[in-house]
């Protein structure tokens, strides 16, 4: 989750007193609107909790009026304390934080507790209507859905909550995965259009974890819509006689048969996502990526019109980060002051191209974001899985509140690796340096390039494993 705060607003308070709001976005999206003390309120809660020598640096209190240079000097402070937070393993997975935002969002959202409906999309277009409260969080979202298709309460882990957005040719795209430190109900209300919906999805790679999933019938059934469905929007990529005995099976009602027929199809699994832009293999291509398989695959369509596929591996990036920027308005450094904001998302990550050459390649696209949740959930399930256990035995397994359910990975042949033109191309540097720091520039909100922190970008723990029969 990318945490930002690239805007304030003045606002008036119930004594008609003005103040300084800062407007919390999640992926580029605004989440809540919260004072200062709200914020120092939560620090100082969650330094009673964990203490000080945890807790990350929070700006001070000031006795007089802000200036507007010190009402931005802040908000850039708070916004690095949000991500510092967000990130620490056990602030971030907190229940006292996370019910902090999903508070925060109810009130910015002026949304009152009480009785609704909401419908969750299945992968075919059925909708399930479940009753819930505004102020149910991700989980017991997930869990009235699963009562209501009667799905048992060990297989509720292998399925997430996403936010697509459906367009008029009837695609998806893929927003993010529904947070703890979230509502459901207010997430999409708050987006006061319908052609975003709450989506129900596995949450795992590894199709190793197909057969629990399988074993129920219910499971079966929620696996065997979304392959279908997956199927019929190209996702997964179905010759002529494939496509045969597909059909062959469907008429006959064979859900387990179709699913393992469709287990050994390219592609099977993979989430794709919108036409984006790339710098690899040269500035300025258009290329639409997919997750899955640990990999992120790329179909590249060059300058001259040629097309190339290839595919990185999740197991040779060094490390990823995502960034945003937004426009400056008038030159001033306070780009933005509404509610609605142009955010620019990147995500670049740092790759093995060679035995002792590691590259950047960056992805330019409005669902960055769900591209690091997807590569964040890879390493997780190659981690468990390298370490002996499994993510059964991980689901729903509550930290401090939170739940962590590590997404997963599949086996489908990759295709050959894409080879970079330039062999001199910037930003390589040797393998001997792959694990020292390094400096990465992030675009602040005001668009200037600075450095920052470690904490910043995401070191992959499944790199380290790399050898050269890897290569």
């Amino acid at each position: 989750m990318h945490f930002s705060i690239p805007e304030t607003e003045v606002c008036s308070g119930e004594n008609g007193s003005p103040y300084v709001a800062y407007n919390i976005h999640v992926n580029g999206v605004l989440h809540c609107r919260v004072r200062y003390s709200q914020l120092l309120g939560l620090h100082e809660q969650i330094k009673k909790e964990y203490g000080s020598n945890v807790v990350p640096a929070f700006p001070p209190k000031k006795i007089f009026t802000l200036t507007p240079a010190e009402v931005e000097q802040r908000r850039e402070q708070l916004e690095k304390y949000m991500q510092a937070v967000r990130q620490d393993p056990l602030l971030g997975a907190s229940e006292m934080f996370n019910s902090f935002l999903r508070k925060a969002q109810q009130d910015t959202q002026q949304i009152p507790t009480e009785d609704v409906a909401l419908d969750i999309c299945l992968s075919n277009g059925q909708k399930v209507t479940v009753d819930i409260l505004t102020s149910d969080q991700t989980e017991d979202v997930l869990d009235a859905v699963a009562t209501k298709l009667d799905l048992p309460d060990d297989l509720v882990g292998y399925f997430s909550l996403f936010l697509v957005r459906e367009g008029v040719d009837g695609g998806l795209t893929f927003v993010r995965k529904l947070q703890e430190f979230e509502l459901p109900y207010v997430s999409i209300t708050s987006l006061r259009t319908s052609e975003f919906h709450i989506l129900l999805r596995k949450s795992y790679w590894d199709m190793a974890y197909d057969g629990d999933v399988m074993d129920n019938r219910v499971g079966l059934n929620l696996l065997y819509t979304q392959t279908v469905s997956d199927i019929e929007r190209g996702w997964i990529l179905v010759n002529k006689d494939q496509h045969r005995q597909l059909k062959s099976l469907q008429e006959k009602g064979s859900k387990k048969e179709f699913i393992h027929l469709g287990q050994t199809l390219k592609y099977y699994g993979y989430l794709k996502f919108d036409p984006c832009i790339t710098d690899f293999p040269e500035k300025g291509c258009q290329v639409i990526v997919s997750a899955g398989n640990n990999e992120l695959n790329f179909h590249v369509k060059l300058p001259n019109e040629q097309m190339k596929e290839g595919s990185f591996k999740v197991t040779r990036m060094r490390c990823w980060r995502v960034t945003s920027s937004v426009p400056i308005a008038n030159g001033t450094t306070n780009p933005c002051s509404s509610a609605k904001c142009e955010v620019k998302l990147e995500l670049a990550f740092e790759y093995l191209m060679s035995k002792d050459r590691l590259q950047w390649v960056t992805i330019t696209s409005q669902q960055a974001i769900m591209m690091s949740i997807c590569l964040q959930s890879m390493v997780d399930e190659l981690m468990v899985k390298k370490s002996g256990g499994s993510i059964k035995k991980m689901l729903r397994k509550r930290h401090n509140g939170s739940i962590h359910r590590p997404d997963s990975q599949q086996a489908v042949k990759s295709p050959p690796l894409l080879d970079s033109p330039d062999p001199n191309r910037e930003q390589i540097v040797k393998l001997s340096t792959k694990l020292s720091s390094v400096s990465l520039r992030g675009i602040s909100a005001s668009n200037s390039a600075n450095s920052i922190s470690g904490n910043d970008f995401h070191g992959n723990y499944a790199f380290e494993g790399i050898g050269d029969d890897d290569l």
